[in-house]
């Protein structure tokens, strides 16, 4: 077999064969194919694109290059969680506590971010003492003891995703459906849940923002759990503005608690409680959607969930008094310049200012400050009078606030009308 064969056939239009995939992944793996050719098959791939068995090859590939867990020993149903991100997204925070009052075993590797803010593992490290860094003998304990944990993937899972990551990421070859799908599903098919919630943004602050490409991806990617025996179900649910208020590591952590202790905003709180109901009515413990999401606002108004995660916390390390959370030396005050409705946000700008005051990170190296961030004061429909506060931003003394209290600016819209909002979840697939 060769691989330049593989590549001109791809080229070409046709439809690569299981075996050719399973050379490529595994010469790429062992570093027997070079990157350029590699590059090359992903946009011949992008520009012809990838056919469901053709992905589904490519996923198994990927799923079988690296140490696929094995959670079988552990009593219950085993769950996780995937959304494919967006700005002020801190549901695992909530849904995986929640999933574990339910009686669930909510076992999640998480990454880190890249971007306007951290990951979930960034939002968690703002937990003085938290721990992510657990060994897989170590996490699995304590999915079995108090049926929860959250730790940082291990480097021996899917290891040819991170390859193929690496190269997608420079050859403009990101925005593939095909192999989003086959990268996320690698990923989450090799923690070895039974059941996988979806959540998959679209709008103008996710990565994928067309609505039919999300709808796309997000049946591809049951596909795949299905042929793989895990229960799944996808919502897409709009990123039309930040999700919550907060946004920013420590502050996303205060807002995920007040919605464990049945506050918090709505949106938030509406867009947990909807997924935890798609999660029970898989996992078979409530007998229908209502009940479901009944459940749900249950465990959280009564404080199971909070339980849950200070458990979580305490265990992998942290402290549970969370007034000692980080909080930035100064807060400044982003007001509306005239009267109006806020009729749009350009969330991705709202994203890369909460970056720019230190919330996230523009390469990996980067360090984040954990008190970073901005909150907001409206929301889409909100009316405004000249001098209402529209956020707050939160920074060191040593971070000039300039360029993101520009970036806001531009990225909020007052108009003379109040706007049509979107529904939160536009669509659910099961």
């Amino acid at each position: 077999m060769d691989i330049i064969d593989i590549i001109a056939r791809k080229r070409d239009g046709a439809e690569l064969r299981a075996e050719e995939i399973a050379f490529w992944v595994d010469g790429l793996s062992h570093g027997r194919i070079p990157d350029y050719q590699s590059a090359a098959l992903l946009m011949a791939g992008r520009i012809n694109g990838f056919t469901r068995r053709e992905t589904a090859a490519l996923t198994e590939q990927m799923l079988a290059s690296g140490l696929r867990l094995d959670l079988s020993d552990i009593p219950g149903i085993k769950v996780d969680k995937h959304s494919t991100g967006g700005v002020g997204d801190k549901t695992s925070l909530v849904l995986m506590p929640l999933a574990a009052a339910a009686g669930l075993r909510a076992a999640k590797m998480s990454g880190r971010g890249l971007g306007h803010t951290g990951g979930t593992l960034d939002k968690l490290e703002s937990i003085p003492g938290f721990r992510v860094d657990l060994s897989i003998a170590a996490f699995k304990e304590q999915v079995r003891q108090i049926g929860l944990a959250i730790i940082s993937q291990s480097q021996e899972l899917v290891p040819a995703d991170k390859v193929l990551y690496a190269l997608r990421d420079v050859t403009a070859t990101v925005d593939s459906i095909p192999l989003i799908a086959a990268s996320i599903m690698s990923k989450k098919l090799a923690t070895g849940a039974d059941i996988l919630v979806l959540d998959v943004k679209y709008g103008n602050g996710a990565l994928i923002q067309e609505i039919a490409s999300c709808r796309e991806l997000a049946q591809q990617m049951i596909d795949l759990a299905k042929a793989n025996g895990v229960r799944a179900m996808a919502m897409l649910t709009s990123m039309e503005q930040p999700l919550g208020f907060a946004v920013g590591n420590a502050l996303e952590v205060r807002e995920a608690l007040d919605v464990l202790e049945g506050a918090g905003p709505a949106d938030l709180r509406s867009e947990v409680t909807l997924l935890a109901g798609g999660m029970f009515l898989l996992a078979g413990i409530a007998p229908d959607e209502q009940a479901a999401q009944d459940m749900a606002a249950h465990l959280l108004d009564h404080g199971d969930a909070r339980e849950k995660f200070a458990a979580m916390v305490r265990a992998q390390g942290g402290c549970d008094d969370f007034s000692r959370l980080p909080r930035a030396d100064r807060q400044i005050v982003f007001a509306a310049e005239r009267e109006g409705w806020l009729t749009a946000f350009d969330t991705q700008a709202v994203g890369h200012a909460a970056m720019l005051l230190g919330a996230g990170r523009k390469t990996k190296e980067d360090a984040i400050d954990p008190a970073a961030g901005l909150v907001l004061q409206a929301k889409l429909g909100s009316r405004l009078r000249a001098g209402d506060t529209i956020a707050v931003l939160h920074c060191s003394e040593t971070i000039d606030p300039a360029p993101a209290l520009e970036l806001l600016r531009q990225a909020v819209v007052l108009g003379e009308e109040p706007p049509a909002v979107q529904p939160l979840a536009a669509d659910v697939i099961r």
